[in-house]
């Protein structure tokens, strides 16, 4: 599997498995476990997804060894503050039946997000993480972030698709040693991507899918992807994407399908601040 380098020398899978959106238990250790069969060696969840124990049994079904693996789990904006972050930790750390976690995010950039920071660098400096990171967060408030603590975030987790393609996102993360990871890379379906004539196009010249284009164009940028598949199928489908390299034709015709804006929500927006803070899930 192929990885990149975290700025504190940790190794993470360049390809991973996520999900989003799978909350039906049975289906998602059963997602997680084909994925894990597969190859797939970075699990990413969160506990506003609701699925952290689902993700945790599949783990413990497969019998990799936990070296091995690279889980990501988050913390919901209910919990950003120094206290509940802990708290939050401890309980996701229970439903994975982990002893670590190898990157914890803050889901949002929402709520106190500084203290919940705080504890995450302690939980950090104990081992109980082995890298700290971020979601969704604007270049402003990364920096902001980076030049008011002890830890620099390792990876920020942003929306990043053939449609919203964030190359000023991507330079200035690899300008600050962040790694930029993509969360809905196939923007979720939404204009048609999986019938976009232009990667149709590009797939048939290499006998690929438009979502293994999508994909192998995300990890030539040195984006780490976490595609989520229900179907055990596509799974393996998606992760066969390093028999082939796009062209620098190809990457310009993917180049001009950027629309240059979120298709799913604007963090800037007052409302959608409101609406995050707003939204609970049950631990």
């Amino acid at each position: 599997m192929q990885t990149v380098t975290l700025n504190n020398g940790v190794q993470m899978p360049i390809i991973g498995f996520g999900v989003y959106q799978i909350p039906d238990a049975e289906q998602c250790e059963n997602a997680v476990y084909d994925a894990l069969m597969a190859g797939y060696r970075l699990i990413d969840t969160a506990a506003g997804y609701m699925n952290e124990e689902a993700v945790g049994r599949a783990i413990r079904r497969s019998g990799i060894p936990r070296e091995e693996l690279f889980i990501t789990t988050k913390l919901w904006v209910q919990d950003a503050d120094y206290e509940r972050a802990k708290l939050a930790f401890a309980k996701s750390l229970n439903k994975l039946q982990l002893d670590y976690i190898d990157l914890y995010l803050i889901h949002q950039p929402f709520g106190d997000y500084y203290g919940a920071w705080r504890a995450m660098e302690e939980l950090y400096h104990a081992g109980k993480i082995k890298s700290i990171g971020v979601s969704n967060f604007s270049p402003e408030r990364l920096m902001d972030l980076i030049v008011h603590n002890q830890v620099a975030p390792a990876v920020n987790q942003v929306e990043t698709h053939p449609f919203y393609q964030q190359d000023d996102n991507l330079a200035f993360m690899q300008a600050q040693g962040v790694q930029h990871q993509s969360w809905g890379p196939f923007a979720e379906g939404r204009n048609d991507l999986f019938s976009n004539e232009v990667l149709a196009a590009i797939g048939h010249k290499y006998n690929k899918s438009i979502a293994q284009v999508v994909l192998r164009w995300l990890v030539q940028r040195h984006i780490v992807v976490i595609p989520k598949s229900v179907s055990k199928e596509r799974i393996i489908a998606n992760i066969d994407i390093f028999d082939f390299e796009l062209s620098t034709d190809d990457l310009q015709q993917i180049a001009a399908l950027d629309m240059g804006a979120s298709l799913f929500l604007n963090h800037q927006d007052p409302e959608v601040a409101k609406m995050m803070g707003n939204w609970k899930v049950e631990l």
